[in-house]
């Protein structure tokens, strides 16, 4: 999950808000518009945003891009899913599924690698993609996103904002987000959202989208347990949050005895960012290629920045680490600031490993924070591993957002992150990822790492 925030400042009435179907709006109007159609509850409980009159606009050849990476996305999960049961069968090194139940509870595992979810996947796809100068960089995937209802508000408020001359048009429309969510849930007479403590922030949004679907969608709390056969449930909480989840067991049972759909299925494997560390692990190139298929692997080794585990099991003295060159993940701590150009982040099961929690940029740090962020990382492998990846410097775009306090537009050069929604409608190998809207966060160039916060842009894509 990736937090991002509230529209930013109170509703004033300084500037008419535009209608929708005008064209000639100017761009207070156009802000104007856009806030006052904010949910009186809000999309994010206690975040801000700036608001952008104009959508962000992408090329039709980015567009193609990724409606592309959407299959190739879809079936990374599949390979994913079998290699891990492969190697819990002895049929792929044990090594694999070792490292990806670190840290797991053995009840947990057992569901992981129970019958009912053996061929499951998650129904909604979020990749973290960055804009570089050697194009996209796919920093992540995340299969318990925020900002389902954020994208569906976005594109619906765009949709109904009169665009430019240049005939822009919101990708997703105004029903996509919407559509693309109910559709996964085929015929459920009623759709369950359970929404843990740890993911309050997002219910504000959830409901704004249960209710724009009706009745059958509700969102419900953590100790819900009216749940009936033919019912499905949105898993909305991360699985290391299971303690603080009373009706999970329930869940998990009534959706292995097959009494109730359930979407994200509870395998962890497709919350951890190590996925990306095997996808560059030579020793595993012939699965990937066998399972991917040459273009699809190609594809991905060239959107994805070169990724590590960090295993702290000491390495003959004549070994070295791939690309890195160094015989001890402890030496790290003696690269230069430009040769830390490095993310170093927790790979999942944890509460650090959502949002930008548990993050580091090696460049952004001083030598002591480097030097100890590398420590937590070696230190936690046993039950937490950590992954480390290269980092690709995100290119400047320009925006703008309106000032309300000001009442001015102001210009910004910003750099963004690009997330893609693709909900899997359809069954087993007939499943398709469909691709429903894309929501862009641009951050002041002095920020890093890019996510939602009171300084970002937030806004739906068009092209």
């Amino acid at each position: 999950m990736g937090i991002a925030p509230k529209v930013r400042g109170t509703m004033t009435t300084s500037s008419k808000p535009a209608e929708a179907g005008t064209t000639n709006a100017n761009p207070a109007q156009r802000a104007e518009f856009v806030r006052q159609r904010v949910p009186h509850e809000g999309l994010f409980a206690g975040y801000d945003w700036r608001i952008s009159p104009e959508p962000f606009r992408i090329s039709p050849e980015l567009l193609r891009d990724f409606k592309f990476l959407g299959r190739i996305f879809l079936q990374f999960y599949r390979a994913v899913n079998l290699l891990y049961r492969q190697s819990a069968s002895g049929k792929q090194p044990a090594w694999i599924a070792e490292l990806f139940d670190k840290g797991k509870p053995p009840e947990l595992i057992e569901l992981q690698r129970s019958a009912t979810f053996k061929n499951e996947l998650p129904r909604v796809i979020r990749p973290d993609i960055l804009l570089t100068e050697h194009g996209v960089s796919v920093s992540e995937l995340d299969s318990v996103p925020g900002g389902i209802g954020l994208t569906a508000w976005l594109n619906q408020t765009y949709s109904a904002l009169a665009q430019s001359a240049a005939g822009a048009q919101i990708i997703g429309g105004s029903r996509e987000m919407l559509d693309g969510f109910a559709a996964i849930f085929g015929n459920a007479p009623r759709i369950h959202t359970v929404i843990s403590a740890e993911s309050a922030t997002y219910k504000p949004e959830m409901s704004w989208l249960s209710e724009q679907l009706g009745e059958r969608f509700q969102v419900r709390p953590a100790d819900f347990t009216d749940l009936k056969a033919g019912d499905a449930v949105y898993r909305f909480f991360e699985l290391f949050d299971l303690a603080n989840v009373p009706v999970a067991k329930t869940i998990f049972g009534q959706a292995q005895e097959k009494e109730i759909q359930l979407t994200p299925p509870p395998k962890p494997i497709f919350e951890e960012k190590l996925l990306f560390a095997l996808l560059w692990n030579r020793n595993l190139r012939e699965f990937w290629r066998r399972h991917l298929g040459e273009a699809f692997f190609g594809r991905l080794l060239k959107c994805v920045p070169y990724t590590w585990l960090v295993d702290p099991a000491p390495l003959p003295p004549h070994a070295v680490i791939a690309e890195l060159n160094i015989t001890d993940w402890s030496q790290l701590k003696a690269f230069s600031q430009k040769e830390r150009e490095l993310i170093l982040k927790i790979s999942g099961f944890s509460d650090k490993a959502w949002g930008a929690r548990g993050v580091y940029l090696g460049s952004d740090l001083s030598h002591e924070d480097w030097s100890a962020a590398i420590d937590r990382a070696m230190a936690s492998f046993d039950h937490s591993p950590y992954v480390l990846q290269r980092y690709h410097k995100p290119t400047q775009v320009a925006s703008s957002y309106y000032d309300f306090t000001s009442k001015t537009l102001v210009p910004m050069n910003g750099r963004v992150r690009l997330c893609p929604y693709y909900f899997v409608i359809g069954e087993g190998d007939a499943a398709r990822p469909e691709l429903a809207g894309i929501l862009a966060t641009i951050c002041p160039p002095d920020k890093k790492i890019i996510h939602g916060m009171t300084e970002a842009i937030l806004a739906p894509c068009s092209v």
